[in-house]
């Protein structure tokens, strides 16, 4: 493609070290695309006959129905190579037009945006389809509680629903994240040659309607240096990642005996070669693993664009590999997180005996006191008293007598033991977002009704 400059063959080993297509064959249907709309700007701009046109789409359209081919031809070098070289086998002598006002630059930001948003538009009903499980669980639990935690000690009673749901929020926000990125990243390279724009007068703005693009990129310089959308779109599936890794820790830790609130489903699961008793939550440690990956591959991406000056430097090729593994990762954690949460059951019965043991009814007691006028700081420092008594006793908050209240200076009468209550517990948490039951049923529905809303809009980016 470029050999008439150079007297000498290139290197044989460095000939083959350089060479992308083993990776970026994946981009052919990309390329392809691109290329047919370059084609029809072509023959607009005259450089290609009707005849020629068609025997260029003609040829372009067998490509793409060949589909990825094998990476064993040692003669090609890229994606752009391939498509050329198979083009002239299948077209003739006008394949070698299609590169007329055009450069490899431009060809690979092209390829790397289509790839991408046709990432994300399956990706993002793929984390749709995800919150839905999440969302199924959370209704299937009820008003059923559990303990909820900081710094992994016991804090307050909070529905099993409302764990659930703090998922997809963070679900939520990989999806809205997605949608940014792909607004962000559709324009158009097409026209923008090596650098400095095309030597033709190609119609830009029909070629980015072509491919459904917003507009053509407005820089030639930047449009072929810029790999802001993979850095952008590697680091939203990093986070996703990083989400459905938290997920999985946790998972794991109410999966074990000393927990018991997750009952492994026995498909996402292995046993021991050694232990015959063992069932071993591999599924969910391995997209803790695989999780790690994902963001080591948006690290690789600012290490290898960070110090690159303007405009297309070779560097650029090795962006390709991390958005390509990034993408591939992702969806198979999705996957398998889906079926886990599918298949898993929850043992409510032991969840909600746990929410009403380890003093978590104790902030709702300060807040009893707080309601009859004692300030707060005394009302912690009372709750607080009663609590250490309770560990000098073996008993919980509500099994102290009212005397033994009194002896810590707290007025312990029917309505101050009604507070107690897990029931009350949970109730007094009555603000949007908080864990109250009719906050929990308010917050389903409108989770519902905004997973829906992603629904139709990946439906119609599909």
């Amino acid at each position: 493609m470029w050999s008439g400059r150079f007297s000498q063959e290139l290197n044989p080993d460095f000939e083959q070290w350089q060479r992308s297509f083993p990776f970026d064959r994946v981009l052919v249907p990309y390329e392809v695309a691109a290329s047919k709309a370059h084609a029809a700007a072509l023959a607009k701009a005259g450089v290609l006959t009707n005849t020629e046109l068609s025997l260029t789409l003609n040829g372009l359209d067998q490509i793409a129905a060949e589909g990825i081919p094998a990476a064993d031809d040692p003669t090609i070098e890229d994606v752009h190579h391939y498509v050329e070289k198979r083009l002239v086998e299948l077209a003739g002598e006008v394949g070698y037009k299609l590169h007329t006002g055009r450069s490899r630059n431009e060809q690979i930001a092209t390829d790397l945006r289509l790839y991408v948003r046709a990432q994300i538009d399956a990706i993002s009903p793929a984390l749709v389809e995800l919150a839905a499980e999440f969302v199924d669980q959370a209704e299937k639990a009820g008003d059923v509680a559990m303990p909820s935690y900081t710094h992994l000690q016991r804090a307050e009673p909070v529905l099993v629903a409302h764990w659930l749901l703090a998922y997809v929020e963070m679900i939520l926000r990989d999806l809205s994240r997605l949608a940014d990125c792909r607004k962000r990243l559709n324009q158009c390279p097409l026209g923008s040659a090596a650098v400095t724009g095309t030597i033709l007068p190609l119609d830009r703005a029909g070629m980015a309607r072509e491919l459904e693009f917003d507009a053509p990129t407005a820089n030639s310089i930047d449009a072929t240096s810029d790999r802001d959308f993979a850095i952008e779109f590697v680091q939203a599936l990093s986070l996703v990642a990083l989400h459905l890794s938290r997920w999985a820790e946790e998972s794991i830790l109410f999966a074990t005996t000393e927990f018991g609130f997750v009952k492994l489903p026995e498909e996402f699961s292995t046993g021991s070669s050694a232990m015959p008793q063992k069932k071993n939550p591999d599924a969910l440690e391995l997209i803790r693993g695989k999780a790690a990956r994902v963001l080591a591959d948006a690290t690789a991406l600012f290490v290898m664009v960070k110090g690159l000056p303007l405009a297309y430097n070779k560097d650029m090729q090795e962006t390709q590999q991390p958005v390509f593994a990034a993408a591939q990762q992702v969806t198979g954690i999705l996957q398998v997180a889906k079926g886990f949460m599918a298949s898993v059951t929850f043992d409510l019965a032991r969840m909600r005996e746990a929410a009403s043991m380890g003093f978590m009814n104790a902030l709702a007691g300060a807040a009893h006191l707080v309601r009859s006028g004692v300030p707060f700081r005394l009302a912690h420092e009372k709750i607080g008293k009663a609590v250490q008594l309770c560990v000098e006793r073996g008993c919980e908050l509500e099994h102290l007598s009212a005397e033994e209240f009194g002896s810590c200076d707290i007025a312990a009468d029917t309505k101050f033991y009604q507070a107690l209550q897990l029931s009350q517990v949970l109730a007094i948490h009555d603000v949007p977002g908080g864990t109250a039951p009719a906050q929990v049923r308010a917050a389903l529905k409108q989770v519902k009704e905004t997973l829906s809303m992603y629904a139709g809009a990946a439906h119609v980016c599909a």
